[in-house]
């Protein structure tokens, strides 16, 4: 069920419905379970199979782990665990193409044996809750978290409707108390004291907020990512010929256009949340303004890079070790990275190329330890260059992950890299494409201003009502004004 359509909609004031006239929090819990399984169901029909496997293989799994009387018996049932989750994971989202790789290879090496190509359904979500539910094993595993006291709860923690499908990636840690939240009523007439679970209540604040954040969602989505798509598809449906002010035009056009959808899913899968009491950590920070490699990693997709540090990047040493290990650490990180948005090698080279840029930045700063700390450093001019430099790369990087295509992928990276000053194609090409175009300049300006302001959501859902409604319905108007009439997938659904 995508957000951006009416099916959500009607679907999101049904569950908010139910949730104002049921007062008991264990029918809360289950209709919201409910709820998800027929949020995820809509769209993915039978493969729901898989997300109930995941959720029944690591609940009792998390309980065995945690049970366990020694290391060893740990280590052993993680495995089992791991085994279950990427097995999936990698039949799933993987087989095919390694098959394809392998049958290429077979070709090369005049080898008669190949494996058929299955032509497998990627299910939607699958890489976002299989990270959900390897992160809670391996928090019980080291000790940081206890097991789900229910299967019903550890069910609605792995399949939570607003960010089942492209996150944010949630920690059990984060999730799982707000479930088991209690309050203590004292009895009437001197009755003792009971401890019982909170009921999830539609309180004013928190739906005006998320209602807030969730209009500004969809002005991102619908507004600006899928009035600029046509264009960047028209670029970069054959690059090759190109001028490199064409290609440039639509790598910058690609980069606001997977941040505002992107982003744009995440607020209104937060603010959805938000709506229903409860709280889902931020997953974007004003990534653009990022001005080093690792800061931008500290700004996008927060919840998978913090999720990488934590569960990859750390285990395999960090920077605890020697100069080289850390690169290496960065960089096999990121490859694994790219590999998880897909199984093409378009997004390997993406993950690789952030490897890099991270190992380059980390070399760097070990070599010259002061140069962080420099006058100019600290400049505004300093500043203002490192963002520059760092938005450059990270841009550059956006090629491969949009073209798939290795011609046209090559082609586009060298017009970017290499710039030959033609003009006359670009100025005609802006001209015939002036929507796209005005609706980049308005992500511009937007975006600079929120550079000094945060909080926007906050202090617009503190308006009064006659403020806050009008402000509303002017950002509906604006989206239904724009829209296409037919709602465009996120681009994450197909991670």
């Amino acid at each position: 069920m995508l957000f951006n359509t009416p099916d959500f909609v009607i679907f999101f004031i049904f569950v908010v419905t139910v949730f104002i006239l049921a007062r008991d929090r264990k029918f809360q819990h289950i209709f919201l379970l409910a709820a998800s399984y027929f949020f995820f169901y809509y769209s993915s029909n039978y493969l729901i199979t898989l997300l109930i496997f995941t959720t029944v293989w690591d609940y009792y799994l998390g309980k065995k782990v945690f049970a366990a009387p020694d290391r060893q018996k740990k280590k052993l049932l993680l495995a089992v665990s791991f085994a279950g989750n990427l097995g999936l994971l990698g039949f799933f989202k993987y087989y095919d193409f390694a098959v394809t790789q392998f049958n290429i290879l077979g070709q090369y090496f005049d080898l008669s044996a190949t494996f058929p190509v299955l032509n497998l359904a990627l299910p939607i979500g699958i890489s976002f809750y299989t990270f959900h539910s390897i992160g809670y094993i391996v928090d019980i595993y080291r000790g940081d978290v206890r097991p789900a006291k229910s299967l019903k709860e550890y069910a609605i923690f792995i399949s939570f409707f607003p960010q089942l499908v492209a996150g944010p990636i949630l920690r059990s840690s984060q999730f799982l108390p707000q479930l088991g939240e209690r309050v203590v009523q004292v009895g009437e007439a001197g009755n003792r004291a009971v401890s019982v679970l909170r009921q999830i209540v539609i309180q004013k604040e928190n739906l005006k907020f998320g209602v807030t954040l969730m209009m500004f969602g969809f002005f991102k989505k619908m507004f600006l990512a899928d009035n600029i798509a046509p264009m960047v598809n028209e670029i970069f449906a054959n690059p090759v010929g190109s001028d490199s002010f064409t290609i440039i035009l639509g790598t910058i056009a690609f980069g606001i256009q997977i941040y505002c959808d992107f982003s744009g899913y995440s607020d209104i899968a937060i603010g959805a949340a938000t709506v229903l009491g409860f709280k889902i950590p931020m997953n974007f920070n004003k990534p653009y303004f990022a001005a080093s490699p690792s800061e931008f990693w500290k700004r996008w997709h927060i919840s998978l890079s913090s999720w990488l540090r934590d569960y990859l990047y750390i285990p395999l040493g960090g920077s605890r070790k020697s100069n080289k290990r850390t690169y290496f650490n960065l960089f096999t990180v990121m490859f694994l990275g790219g590999l998880w948005h897909g199984a093409s090698w378009n997004f390997v080279i993406w993950g690789v190329l952030h490897g890099a840029y991270l190992a380059a930045h980390k070399s760097i700063m070990n070599a010259f330890p002061s140069l962080g700390n420099s006058r100019l450093a600290r400049s505004k001019l300093g500043i203002f260059l490192s963002i520059i430099i760092t938005q450059y790369l990270v841009f550059l990087a956006w090629i491969p992950f949009r073209v798939k295509d290795t011609d046209g992928m090559l082609y586009s990276m060298s017009k970017y890299v290499f710039i030959d000053f033609h003009t006359a194609q670009v100025i005609q090409f802006i001209g015939s494409h002036k929507v796209p175009v005005a609706m980049m300049l308005v992500f511009l300006v937007l975006f600079l201003i929120s550079k000094r302001r945060d909080n926007y959501a906050q202090k617009i859902a503190n308006y009064r009502l006659v403020h806050w409604v009008p402000f509303l319905v002017g950002i509906m108007l604006l989206v239904m004004l724009f829209f296409t009439g037919n709602p465009e997938k996120f681009i994450y659904f197909q991670f």
